[in-house]
């Protein structure tokens, strides 16, 4: 099992010393952090925590999964690698836009 934990149902209130004091009371905390919209600031409503080892975390999942904390209902997982989306840098198929002539399927204007 990995150290990492996914946190999710959290208040967009709660900050990231809390989830740290919250999940300190399964073992180490090596470090919490709350997932912020880069657009509003405001926090998404989700975070990841990592323990110090599987056991903790395991235990922390255990314990907190299913608990009301600052109002909400948390849902506490194992955290899984983040799916690779699609994007300017990635591998695409098909699409385009104006610079490269696929744009709406038209051909290039000058």
């Amino acid at each position: 099992m990995t150290n990492r934990v996914y946190v999710g149902g959290l208040s967009y209130a709660t900050t990231t010393k809390q989830l740290e004091e919250l999940f300190s009371q399964y073992g180490t905390v090596d470090s919490a952090r709350i997932i912020i919209d880069k657009f509003t600031g405001r926090s998404k409503g989700f975070g990841f925590v990592e323990m110090g080892s599987g056991a903790e975390a395991e235990s922390a999942i255990r314990s907190l999964n299913g608990i009301e904390f600052d109002g909400r209902s948390l849902t506490v997982n194992e955290a899984r690698p983040q799916e690779r989306r699609p994007g300017p840098n990635n591998d695409r198929q098909g699409g385009g836009d104006r610079r490269d002539g696929g744009w709406r399927g038209e051909g290039r204007r000058w």
